[in-house]
């Protein structure tokens, strides 16, 4: 079960990255924060895609990267729009609310990955499934009542809002991964893992481009000023090697989605103890339960998707 150790790999990664994430935004600026996430992130495939259609690497490299045409680039563009929406609101609301609240709303995107699953290709679920569902509603209501003594009120809190539509934009990615990666004859498109990933960064960081100049640039000096954190570097080089393992992961014969997309939010537990030990934040006791909720949810999520 190869796949699964990447998974739990790739969670890992993954909560390194929530945590330079939240350092790198502390008191600072949005918006050039996620473009050179982007920049960076493109940095570190472009010479993949280069080197690839210059024949330096060899077509039987894991790190290889098919050409491809429009038509096919279509959907990459797809899935770039929807990963960006889903950081733009999920950076803000990580600026603005302590690690150990949205580390736990985030851990629930496996739960709408089942019920988009549910809704959109008409899977069904089973007892343990539908409990695993019912554990991670009830420890968001949880949540709520955790985040109500540090001021936050889940109903007119728009981070809260951001972050929760952060998750489903995610979870809609993670569907659409499926379909990305899925063969033709399992009415997918069949694109090569590396050309996903390498793509959908590079086009990220185009619209990312587009953005600054036209949104942030006129109004810098009416908005949070940007200040260099080398932490920015460390969230694109963590969050590259958490997406290269997760679709690696997805490519191995056997590997399930709703599997890979549950392990990884294990990520939360890594966020969850940089949140009490690096950010000092409060009212942990009452937030752990919460979380050991969730988790004990995406147990049940394992066993009725086994």
């Amino acid at each position: 079960m190869m796949w699964l150790l990447l998974a739990f790999l790739s969670a890992l990664l993954l909560g390194f990255y929530d945590v330079f994430k939240k350092k790198s935004l502390k008191s600072n600026a949005v918006l050039p924060v996620l473009f050179l996430n982007t920049l960076f992130c493109s940095l570190i495939f472009l010479p993949f895609i280069l080197f690839s259609l210059s024949g330096v690497i060899h077509q039987d490299s894991m790190f290889y990267i098919p050409p491809i045409d429009w038509n096919t680039q279509r959907y990459v563009l797809l899935k770039s729009f929807i990963v960006l929406s889903s950081w733009l609101f999920g950076y803000f609301g990580m600026k603005h609310l302590p690690l150990t609240i949205v580390g736990p709303i985030n851990a629930t995107r496996p739960v709408m990955v089942l019920l988009g699953a549910l809704l959109v290709f008409g899977e069904r679920l089973n007892l343990y499934q539908w409990t695993g569902v019912i554990l991670a509603v009830f420890s968001f209501f949880m949540l709520s009542k955790s985040g109500k003594k540090e001021g936050i009120d889940f109903k007119h809190d728009k981070w809260i809002y951001f972050v929760v539509l952060a998750s489903v934009l995610g979870a809609v990615s993670g569907l659409y991964d499926k379909f990305l990666m899925a063969s033709p004859q399992n009415g997918g498109v069949g694109l090569d893992r590396m050309t996903v990933q390498s793509y959908y960064n590079l086009y990220q960081f185009l619209m990312m481009a587009v953005m600054l100049v036209l949104l942030w640039w006129p109004k810098r000096k009416q908005t949070t000023p940007f200040h260099w954190n080398w932490c920015i570097v460390l969230i694109s080089i963590f969050l590259s090697a958490a997406d290269f393992v997760y679709f690696y992961a997805l490519s191995l014969d056997g590997a399930m989605i709703s599997i890979v997309s549950m392990v990884r939010r294990a990520s939360v537990v890594v966020s969850f103890l940089f949140g009490a030990m690096i950010f000092k934040e409060k009212n942990l006791r009452s937030k752990a339960i919460d979380l050991l909720l969730i988790l004990l949810g995406m147990v049940f999520l394992y066993l009725g998707s086994n």
